[in-house]
């Protein structure tokens, strides 16, 4: 690894709840919840006020985009669904989510970071990385002057993990949250980092931190103990090569400034449970409207997929991934329902359904497609 390499993460702080404080900054310093739908307004008072609805009051489907870190210290994050946050915290605030004023607050921080350090790779609406090796200033006095461009055009804040390579920076960013500043370097892998859980690695999911704890590996010092010998016969030549190479902080991975995205989906949670049985007409039909929406995303953004896929949750909120690999690219929602529909039936149909996604990826560029498309000729399951 280029030991002279300086790579930044930067992390906005509870990005969605915080641009909507700052619409409601009354509501600074409470447990504040942003989800769900069908979620009103607050509505305003004849004395001025606002009356802000409650977490308690929600009824009905819907998961956390975000909660705010006075929300989170009651145990309620992003992901969980709101029935149950409200259990945990009835009083906390509850907001509709605002996707417009994310993304143009999303726009508004890149923007101000491109002013000072333009190699960014776009991580996401709340994320980037950032190569700074070729800026001569100071570590620190850089950071600083990022984060005030970024509170400049935002007025929100940020954090910032700085070190030699992503991985670090990454775990880095979240270390001191909010509005933090982390510089590491390696040799405070095994001081700073060693300690960490090993899930802490982006990466290692649930699935991978759970057969870790069933090794004796909690932390990750722990995993950089671990001979790699033993990690390739747990984990496979590839993921257990990498769990040793991450575990002692190496990570070779440049700066991309110009990705390109890695799979396009569309899902949709439903008001009700449905069966596949019983319900088989509403679920084709929701079905067929997501594999053509994911053909018009294709279109739209000029790709073709080589792999389609699907995805369910069901009743009791476990989920179920299937996928398939064409001969050729598709971007076609006839060929890519057939696809999906393929993949549906290596899936078990007999319970309630929550949640259908459709998720098309190996995409290629649309004229850059070796092999003709092929149709997956088969009756649907549904």
């Amino acid at each position: 690894m280029n030991s002279h390499r300086r790579i930044a993460h930067l992390d906005m702080d509870a990005f969605f709840a915080s641009v909507e404080l700052l619409r409601y900054p009354e509501l600074r310093g409470q447990a504040v919840v942003v989800g769900g739908r069908n979620v009103h307004q607050p509505v305003e008072q004849p004395d001025g006020s606002k009356h802000f609805a409650r977490l308690r009051e929600y009824a009905g489907r819907g998961v956390i985009t975000t909660s705010t870190y006075e929300a989170r210290a009651l145990g309620v994050f992003s992901g969980m669904g709101l029935m149950k946050s409200a259990q945990l915290a009835p009083d906390a605030i509850l907001l509709p989510a605002n996707f417009d004023a994310y993304r143009d607050y999303s726009r508004r921080f890149k923007a101000a970071v491109a002013t000072i350090a333009p190699q960014i790779e776009d991580r996401g609406i709340d994320e980037i990385y950032i190569d700074l090796s070729d800026i001569p200033e100071e570590t620190e006095s850089l950071a600083r002057r990022i984060k005030q461009a970024v509170f400049d055009a935002t007025g929100l804040t940020c954090s910032i993990g700085i070190s030699p390579n992503k991985l670090l920076s990454k775990i880095g960013s979240d270390l001191d949250k909010p509005n933090g500043i982390t510089i590491l370097d390696m040799e405070q892998v095994p001081t700073r980092i060693w300690p960490l859980p090993a899930k802490k690695i982006n990466g290692i999911g649930p699935k991978a931190t759970e057969r870790l704890i069933g090794l004796g590996i909690n932390t990750i010092g722990e995993l950089a103990a671990t001979p790699v010998d033993l990690l390739v016969r747990k984990f496979g030549q590839s993921t257990g090569a990498w769990l040793h190479r991450v575990a002692h902080g190496i990570d070779d991975r440049p700066v991309v400034t110009e990705s390109e995205p890695k799979s396009i989906s569309r899902e949709s949670t439903f008001d009700r449970d449905l069966h596949a049985r019983q319900d088989r007409a509403e679920l084709s039909e929701i079905f067929t409207s997501l594999c053509m929406r994911v053909a018009d995303d294709l279109k739209r953004k000029g790709y073709t997929s080589r792999t389609i896929g699907i995805k369910l949750r069901y009743s009791d909120f476990h989920a179920v991934t299937r996928d398939v690999t064409l001969p050729g690219g598709v971007c076609d929602g006839a060929e890519i329902r057939k696809a999906a529909g393929e993949c549906l039936k290596r899936v078990p149909l007999t319970q309630r359904i929550r949640l259908l996604g459709v998720r098309a990826s190996g995409l290629v560029p649309l004229g850059f497609s070796e092999v003709e498309p092929v149709s997956v000729q088969a009756e649907l399951p549904l």
